[in-house]
């Protein structure tokens, strides 16, 4: 009882370090990612530590299972995040949160498995992901942001047709804030 006391006071004094310290280190940003995720970006703070982050552009993501050989997936997408940011030190934050893409997957998934052959089809996409990173807001009014984007994909066309698969992103980010 003594050690859960003792972790509950812990987590409630993190907290409060980060509420003190904690401010949005801005109001809005602009600017584009490159990566895994080639977007234009937008970034805004509702309140100091939740952020919503919209990204548009062009992803590809390439993956495997137990028995297709290899995919390559083209998709154009809009990728919605929900992040917590929290300040660690002077100009760098840290967030974490989760979120949804909705696109389209235009005829270049190639599907070498022993089943299929090899497979084209126009398809939407949609997947859920988490979105952990680290953001740098220099003097200037510029920030970099770095984050991965682990989450499930799927696949689907009018064909009754569904394709789930681990949908992962790796993204480097510069936006101008205002």
């Amino acid at each position: 009882m003594k050690r859960i006391s003792m972790i509950i006071a812990a987590l409630v004094l993190m907290g409060t370090v980060f509420t003190a310290q904690a401010q949005a280190p801005y109001k809005h940003s602009i600017g584009g990612t490159v990566g895994s995720m080639e977007a234009f970006s937008y970034k805004t703070f509702p309140t100091n530590h939740f952020a919503i982050q919209l990204d548009l552009g062009y992803k590809m993501t390439y993956t495997v299972g137990e028995h297709i050989k290899n995919v390559n997936l083209y998709d154009g997408e809009l990728n919605a995040n929900f992040m917590y940011e929290g300040n660690f030190t002077k100009g760098l934050y840290g967030f974490a949160g989760g979120g949804v893409s909705m696109g389209y997957n235009w005829n270049f998934v190639s599907v070498h498995s022993d089943w299929f052959g090899t497979y084209h089809s126009n398809n939407g996409k949609f997947g859920l992901n988490a979105i952990l990173g680290l953001e740098l807001k220099i003097s200037a009014p510029v920030t970099f942001q770095w984050d991965f984007r682990p989450g499930y994909g799927m696949l689907f066309n009018g064909n009754n047709w569904t394709w789930n698969y681990f949908d992962w992103g790796l993204n480097f980010g510069v936006r101008y804030t205002f």
